[in-house]
């Protein structure tokens, strides 16, 4: 065989595999298309416009930037609720992080009924439909108000400056339906944990090293990939929850008559620039964070 012929067997061979791997993102990538990306530039052509909705169709009026500045300028309540969900997404980001890494590494021991207790811990993401959490949050089984009325956290909470003040108590009170979304971080944590060699840990036990030194030496740099996966996750999740405060006042904005699908579909984009950022900054400072400690 020459090698001009092996070349060309070999282009045909990759060639192929790209096919078949076109073949296999094709049908996503139409999916994404049809039901995301035109979607997308329906609303932000929306979110230009005067939006009414008649018997005859729908009649838009070009507004230019004129629903943005009126999210940001001169709709106070929208502006308060950003502010509020940015605080409250960095501080409940590293609480299910942390809570997820210790579940997990409790999950890798070996004891009896280990997979029951998995189970448990991920039964919220199977339960935690709309309508479920919502009756659970109604029904105050979400919560824990009486921490908030405690003396000592209500002379804590009255200290705080009125912009630090509503998110940290909503984090007091609402600790448990934020360790409720945990059960995804834990399985790829315990997934994570699971690949690890297991005679790195003999090694290192051998060598004296203490389960301190282990766990910032060996434990945590392994899960650098899933700590920033889950971060990720755990911001994009609190941000399309359906109990979320910002998502429902946008969706009652839709149809108020001070607001609209025009207005409303601005504001959207406006919340979607602010996860945004979040996962940037949240991205940016676990890579170099986890970097360092891997270093």
């Amino acid at each position: 065989m020459t090698v001009r012929s092996l070349t060309h067997r070999l282009l045909s061979l990759r060639t192929r595999e790209a096919l078949h791997g076109y073949a296999f993102i094709a049908l996503w990538v139409v999916g994404f298309a049809l039901f995301t990306l035109a979607p997308l530039i329906q609303t932000f052509n929306y979110s230009l416009n005067r939006v009414v909705v008649t018997v005859a169709g729908v009649n838009l009026t070009h507004m230019g930037w004129a629903n943005y500045t009126r999210a940001l300028a001169t709709d106070p309540t929208f502006g308060e609720m950003l502010i509020g969900y940015a605080i409250e997404t960095l501080v409940a980001v590293p609480i299910v992080l942390i809570f997820s890494m210790i579940i997990a590494l409790f999950l890798n021991l070996r004891f009896r009924l280990k997979g029951v207790f998995r189970a448990i811990f991920f039964l919220p993401v199977v339960i935690t439909s709309g309508p479920v959490i919502r009756e659970l949050t109604e029904q105050g089984a979400a919560t824990a108000p009486g921490i908030a009325d405690a003396p000592a956290v209500a002379e804590f909470l009255a200290q705080l400056p009125g912009a630090l003040r509503n998110p940290v108590e909503y984090l007091l009170v609402s600790f448990i339906l934020i360790l409720w979304f945990s059960g995804v971080q834990i399985l790829i944590y315990l997934a994570s944990l699971q690949k690890v060699d297991q005679g790195i840990y003999e090694a290192a036990a051998i060598d004296g090293a203490s389960a301190w030194e282990i766990f910032w030496k060996i434990t945590l740099p392994t899960l650098t990939t899933a700590t920033v996966v889950n971060a990720v996750y755990t911001i994009v999740t609190l941000s399309h929850f359906s109990e979320n405060k910002v998502v429902r006042y946008i969706y009652g904005q839709t149809y108020a008559l001070q607001g609209g699908i025009g207005y409303a579909s601005a504001m959207s984009f406006l919340y979607f620039a602010v996860m945004a950022v979040l996962l940037l900054i949240v991205y940016l400072f676990l890579t170099r964070l986890l970097g360092k400690e891997a270093r």
